[in-house]
């Protein structure tokens, strides 16, 4: 089961912190339905799931995450919300080996290998397309994120584990 807490924000709109599926939750190894109705619903789950992601302090956050088997993504690393609907990546160059984590694996860090440039083709909440390129830190949140709507975690894509001692300095 999927819970999540209605919050009243100071606009007067009900917002909701959704419950973030842990590893071990079939719905985390599937793969996401296209979305095809860009309605209030859509937005309610595009909404709900950045008010999750800042809560948790993260980067970027899949609706398979919040139990939902949509193509749907949110990402923030620190510019601002990037809403992602149906989003493909279209092109890719380069490599980068940084560190990785994931809400769904609280406390597993791992040495991942990704490009450090991603360019995505996706639809806004309305259905409009539009194209986005990432570097670096975004390059490696767009993969990862559009890597949960196939069914995959980040730990599948991990070279080396972080140990205790490693995990530790990171703060």
């Amino acid at each position: 089961m999927h819970l999540y807490v209605d919050v009243m924000k100071g606009n007067g709109k009900t917002m909701a912190i959704r419950n973030i599926v842990k590893e071990g939750d079939d719905i985390l190894t599937k793969k996401c339905r296209t979305v095809e109705k860009f309605d209030s619903r859509l937005a309610v789950l595009l909404d709900d799931m950045a008010e999750t992601l800042h809560l948790a302090k993260g980067a970027g956050l899949a609706a398979p995450q919040v139990g939902i088997l949509k193509r749907a993504v949110v990402i923030d690393i620190g510019e601002g919300v990037i809403e992602l609907v149906n989003p493909k990546i279209i092109a890719y160059s380069g490599n980068q080996e940084s560190v990785e984590g994931c809400l769904s694996c609280p406390g597993d860090w791992g040495i991942t290998r990704r490009p450090d440039y991603v360019r995505v083709k996706a639809q806004d909440r309305n259905g409009k397309e539009f194209v986005i390129d990432g570097r670096d830190l975004l390059a490696k949140a767009f993969c990862h994120e559009l890597d949960h709507l196939d069914g995959i975690i980040f730990k599948q894509k991990v070279i080396r584990f972080l140990t205790p001692d490693e995990i530790e300095k990171l703060g």
